[in-house]
């Protein structure tokens, strides 16, 4: 095997571990703070890819992107008030069985929104050439997103080290009951937190869909 081609295949594994960090991130948060494991992270992220793949028809790929991971975001807001808000105080395994039942859910959602056939997504404008190295072609795309990567942590950086929302959720992280009592609506943040979580993980989703079909069997192989 030539260097040009162990180089490429380890772009492509930097590419795809762009978007899984993206879903490891939002679950880590989720985690972190609600201390709940929430079994259907990987159904937002296909959320995100089906979400993505029908609006980037009706308004482009650009404009599809964030506009799906921000849907996603809402759905997980909803998730969290009127479902998870419920049991943060069951067992475990009751939480865990909740969270998988809401897997099976999003799966018939999706089933019944979009049928069974994987969806194909375009490519996105502007990035649909390849870069030479060493002879070997590797697609511009997977470039942008082994950069989206760094960026996307640099603003997670910012926003939980250099604002005062970030503050309470680190603060939420390590003492929910002391974070509590100093007056902090832990509801608001709850929801924000688990927002924000879907959010990555939608976004994570959608950025896949120029490289990978929606498919209903990507919930549980992303999460696994």
């Amino acid at each position: 095997m030539s260097l040009s081609s162990v180089l490429i295949q380890f772009l492509n594994g930097l590419a795809s571990a762009s978007s899984l960090f993206l879903v490891a991130a939002g679950l880590s948060l989720i985690f972190g703070v609600t201390r709940i494991v929430n079994f259907a992270h990987g159904s937002l992220y296909m959320l995100g890819m089906y979400i993505a793949v029908w609006l980037a028809e009706r308004i482009g790929f650009w404009a599809a992107v964030p506009l799906a991971a921000a849907i996603v975001g809402v759905i997980g807001s909803l998730t969290e008030i009127f479902l998870l808000r419920r049991i943060y105080k069951a067992p475990e395994l009751l939480q865990l069985l909740a969270t998988f039942a809401l897997v099976l859910v999003v799966k018939d959602a999706a089933l019944w929104a979009w049928g069974p056939e994987d969806l194909l997504g375009p490519r996105a404008p502007g990035l649909q050439g390849a870069a030479d190295f060493g002879g070997s072609a590797f697609p511009e795309y997977d470039l942008f997103l082994i950069l989206a990567g760094p960026l996307v942590l640099a603003a997670l950086w910012l926003l939980l080290n250099r604002t005062r929302w970030g503050i309470l959720v680190r603060a939420a992280s390590q003492d929910r009951e002391m974070a509590g009592a100093l007056g902090v609506d832990q509801r608001l943040l709850f929801t924000g937190v688990f927002a924000l979580g879907a959010f990555l993980a939608g976004l994570g989703g959608a950025l896949q869909i120029p490289r990978e079909p929606a498919s209903l069997a990507i919930d549980l192989a992303v999460i696994s």
